[in-house]
């Protein structure tokens, strides 16, 4: 008895819980901006923005519309830091909007580059276009649930990061390396790295992955690694062609 007394005393083991998320999530908020940035300086930030020598004005307002969601994502994750919630709040608002901007201008670039033919080496235009639309069907999912979750912090903070962490493949793809260059299986197994990272801290700050990165996670991962495959059928095929016959 007097054993079993004392093993219920016995204090339990450190968990770190979310004493660490601040400087965790601001950290990853600044690597998935060094990334994008690497990823599009010499066509895009380097070559003066506006100035840079795109192929259609809808690549540009696409392209400010990520960079400002990369910089806002910044910026978020330094008022929780901060602890001024009541403006992370308030630019939550227009975040969301921006998201909602960002998935039809995504489409909208996605169908110009199908148009203009463009494709990585491997992949036909028909089949590299289911890419850039599952992209935007990944990211508006998390972003709701993000949006669903936005009083649950924990579990908003993972959607948002994994909803960005699905649009970072056409950044490391762009990076000036050649075992990833303009190669899109590289860059999507580079990309989990971001993911895995969040698995680790889940286990070493919650001794458990959080729901929020089990579900978010696997469903980008599931999406991503069945694309390529459906969009060689023959019906996604006919659905470009479609799309290109409105487009025309």
């Amino acid at each position: 008895m007097a054993t079993a007394v004392a093993q219920s005393r016995r204090p339990e083991r450190f968990v770190p819980g979310r004493h660490f998320d601040h400087w965790f999530f601001s950290g990853m908020a600044l690597l998935i901006l060094v990334t994008v940035f690497i990823g599009f300086s010499r066509t895009y930030y380097l070559a003066g923005v506006f100035r840079s020598p795109l192929p259609s004005p809808i690549i540009h307002f696409h392209g400010a519309a990520f960079s400002l969601w990369v910089l806002l994502l910044v910026a978020q994750t330094s008022l929780i830091s901060t602890g001024r919630v009541d403006i992370h709040r308030r630019l939550g608002i227009f975040g969301f909007l921006l998201a909602c901007a960002m998935v039809v201008l995504g489409v909208l670039a996605a169908t110009n580059s199908i148009v203009r033919g463009v494709s990585p080496p491997g992949l036909d235009p028909a089949t590299f276009y289911v890419i850039p639309i599952t992209d935007m069907v990944i990211f508006s999912t998390l972003i709701f649930f993000a949006f669903r979750n936005r009083f649950d912090s924990p579990a908003h903070k993972r959607f948002i990061l994994i909803a960005t962490n699905a649009l970072l493949i056409a950044a490391i793809a762009r990076w000036p390396f050649a075992f990833v260059e303009r190669k899109p299986l590289p860059a999507t197994f580079l990309s989990y790295l971001f993911l895995l990272m969040l698995v680790a801290y889940d286990l070493w700050s919650m001794r458990k992955i959080h729901v929020a990165t089990i579900w978010g996670g696997a469903f980008m991962v599931v999406v991503q690694q069945l694309r390529v495959p459906f969009g060689k059928t023959s019906a996604w095929h006919a659905f470009a062609d479609w799309i290109l016959q409105l487009a025309g």
